[in-house]
Order: C-alpha cells, then sequence, then structure tokens
C-alpha cells in the first residue's frame, strides 16, 4: 500500500511559538503554497483520503480532495503540548519544566500535554487501523510530528534519529509503503 503524507501549509502564527493542537489560522502564503502541494501530488488519485481535525490541515485536505470523502481522525493531531500551547518557545524554556522538556523529550511529556510516546502510540494505532483497509493508495493530510513518527515506524528508525536528521516542509508530500 503507497501512503502520501502531505504537511499542512504555513500558519498565521508568529515565529517562535509553540501551537501543537491549537487551532490556529492558515497564513496568507496559503494560496501560493496549496498549489504547490498539489503539483508534488500530481495527478494521482486515492482509495481513501485522511486528515487531522485541525484546521490547518483539514483546509489542506478539502482543497486538494475536493468532492471526496475526507476522513478526520484524531490520532492525526500534532502532539500536545497542553500549558505550552500558544506560548512562546523562549519562555517555555526559560522554565525548569521546559528546560527539562526539551532535554528529554523523547519520553518526557509536556506540562499538561503528552508525551512522543504517547504521540507514537496514537500514530502506531492510525497505521494498523491501515492494515483493515483494502487500499492501494492512501493521502494523509497531518502535522510534521506525525510525520516524522510514521517514517520512524515505517523505515523502523528510532524516534530521535528520525527527529534531529528529518525535518518535513511545510506543504510537503512524502511517500512511504505499507508492507
Amino acid at each position: 500500500m503507497k501512503l502520501i503524507l502531505i504537511r499542512h501549509t504555513r500558519v498565521a502564527v508568529p515565529p517562535g511559538i509553540c501551537y501543537g493542537q491549537s487551532d490556529v489560522s492558515l497564513a496568507d502564503s496559503y494560496a501560493e503554497e496549496l498549489e504547490r502541494a498539489r503539483s508534488l501530488i500530481g495527478g494521482q488519485s486515492f482509495d481513501a483520503v485522511f486528515s487531522s481535525p485541525l484546521l490547518r490541515c483539514r483546509q489542506l485536505a478539502e482543497d486538494l480532495f475536493p468532492g471526496e470523502k475526507i476522513v478526520l481522525d484524531h490520532r492525526l493531531k500534532e502532539l500536545n503540548f497542553g500549558d505550552w500551547e500558544l506560548q512562546p518557545w523562549d519562555q517555555i524554556y526559560a522554565t525548569s519544566e521546559g528546560k527539562y522538556w526539551m532535554d528529554h523529550y523523547l519520553e518526557a511529556p509536556c506540562t499538561g500535554g503528552e508525551s512522543l510516546p504517547e504521540l507514537h502510540a496514537r500514530v502506531l494505532s492510525f497505521i494498523m487501523h491501515l492494515d483493515d483497509l483494502s487500499c492501494q493508495q492512501i493521502a494523509v493530510v497531518t502535522h510534521a510530528g506525525v510525520i516524522r513518527l510514521i517514517k520512524s515506524i515505517l523505515e523502523k528508525q528510532t524516534m530521535d534519529e528520525v527527529f534531529t536528521t528529518f525535518s518535513p516542509e511545510y506543504g510537503g508530500v512524502y511517500q512511504f509503503e505499507i508492507k
């Protein structure tokens, strides 16, 4: 099964702000980034289309796949940063909890949020669900953290390896095989 992952486009959030599961608006560059994503997908057709329910993904999915049934799946949401949502990363890092999390992000939960292993479990549950479908090609519109974890799972890379070497671009399109 071919899995096409599409990262949402830029958001209308200042640089340096943590926005995880916050439902933020799209940036003014959306129209151009939509066209770029559309060109990267080409004329491919899909047996199923999934999306994170957050606006930045849902809107892109609806515009990329008009008239298609889009399944909104909460397992495709970005990491829940809890109390840190919409806070500047500099302020987060200035706290002892934030400093601890950034030094131990592979296992520690965010204050009031979730841990990377919890996100990993959500993503793995989604991938296992795909095994039950009789599809040859699936499109998924989601977030950088989810894309990294899917890559980690499917290519048998460690989370540390993926999070330090792979940075999905806004509006980027990535192809994987599920065997």
